[in-house]
């Protein structure tokens, strides 16, 4: 890990001088005026799901009606120079309704700062969305289906998480840009990621790297064009820290079909590990097991009617290592914690991504112990009708 730190700062430095330079010939004399801008983003559903969804109860007979506020954010962004850039949101602490408080708080979700040295180099610091994958980029105000992914970017959103993130946040440093008219695209950060290893006072720094290259137009990371543009774009990407190691590859393709609409499809795949070694100093061997993670969106938006049906398919297939699974045998480890989501919607962009609404079922395959302690299949569903209002 020494080593890697090492080369990451030599690639940071090399680059730092060789952008100040391009900087400096960029560098105009057109009068700029600062810009500041406030929004918010509400989302808010009523539904109902079965007993067990999401926390593989045994039990999947009864169904529980919810009406939830769980997105509330006021998100400000300030051009404060031609180069210097600020952007700060808030969330709520947890979701308000009726599977939650009925009044609750506020914290600071992002707080990020950005300096353009170049179109090649954009400095990133502070509290900062962190993914190797698309879908762990992408914000919550574009998504096409009704919400995000379940095991895209896991292990990463809360305190109590092995990464001790918030939502996908972490702290640090990031630095982005694009070459070849920024087809090619790159980020490269350095992160606090966790904190806590038991016995030791520091930490290393996670390190997570992304490359992505657009075939067409420029990748604007939304879960759908609504019908306008074409996009093809491949990425890759990786997340390490410790013996923690997240690897994958993704997909997005947008492109028109006649006159009438356009597909999109959204694909990823990943490989997780926290590593086999339990004596190693900063070890993720018991919180991590070993996996791959699949995705696959895929929908049609229909122009003239703003509509767009979806279907949604995702995987979490567990391969843990000997070190990973505590007492339990391979089988039974792995089924257990082996995770299958599928379902579809319908989203009504009556107002782009200002105002829509989006009717979904998704079901959930989790493994669960019977009775009798074998390990059984059960599969648990949620109908969501969602209403999203986003002002920016």
């Amino acid at each position: 890990m020494r080593k890697t730190r090492n080369k990451f700062f030599v690639l940071l430095a090399t680059m730092f001088i060789s952008c100040m330079i391009k900087a400096q010939e960029d560098n105009s004399d057109e009068s700029f005026k600062p810009s500041f801008h406030v929004g918010a983003l509400l989302h808010t559903y009523v539904g109902i799901q079965q007993k067990g969804f999401g926390s593989g109860s045994s039990s999947a007979d009864s169904w529980k009606s919810e009406a939830v506020l769980y997105r509330a954010r006021l998100m400000t962004e300030a051009h404060l120079t031609k180069k210097d850039y600020v952007f700060i949101e808030t969330e709520l602490t947890s979701p308000l309704g009726t599977s939650g408080d009925k009044a609750g708080g506020i914290k600071i979700l992002d707080a990020q700062y950005d300096h353009t040295f170049s179109k090649e180099f954009v400095v990133s610091a502070g509290k900062i969305l962190v993914s190797h994958n698309r879908n762990g980029l992408q914000t919550a105000s574009t998504l096409m289906v009704n919400d995000f992914t379940y095991f895209q970017y896991p292990y990463n959103m809360s305190e109590d998480s092995p990464l001790q993130n918030d939502l996908g946040r972490d702290i640090g440093i990031n630095l982005s840009g694009g070459f070849l008219d920024s087809k090619l695209k790159y980020r490269l950060g350095a992160f606090a990621g966790r904190r806590d290893f038991e016995g030791h006072e520091s930490s290393p720094f996670r390190i997570v790297g992304r490359l992505e290259y657009n075939f067409l137009d420029i990748d604007k990371y939304s879960g759908t064009n609504l019908g306008q543009g074409k996009t093809f774009t491949i990425a890759g990407g990786f997340d390490t820290q410790g013996t923690y190691l997240a690897t994958g590859a993704d997909v997005f393709v947008d492109y028109p079909l006649g006159a009438d609409g356009s597909l999109t499809l959204n694909a990823a795949w990943s490989y997780l590990t926290g590593g086999n070694d339990l004596s190693a100093k900063y070890s993720f061997a018991t919180m991590i097991p070993s996996q791959n993670t699949q995705l696959l969106e895929l929908g049609y938006y229909i122009k003239s009617l703003k509509l767009q049906p979806w279907i949604r398919y995702e995987k979490q297939d567990i391969n843990s290592k000997s070190n990973q699974r505590g007492g339990l045998d391979a089988s039974t480890f792995d089924k257990l914690n082996t995770t299958t989501v599928f379902g579809g919607g319908l989203s009504y962009f009556f107002n782009g991504y200002d105002t829509n609404v989006k009717l979904s079922y998704v079901a959930m395959k989790e493994g669960a112990l019977t009775d009798a302690g074998k390990v059984t299949d059960k599969t648990y569903g949620q109908i969501w009708l969602q209403l999203q209002l986003c002002l920016f």
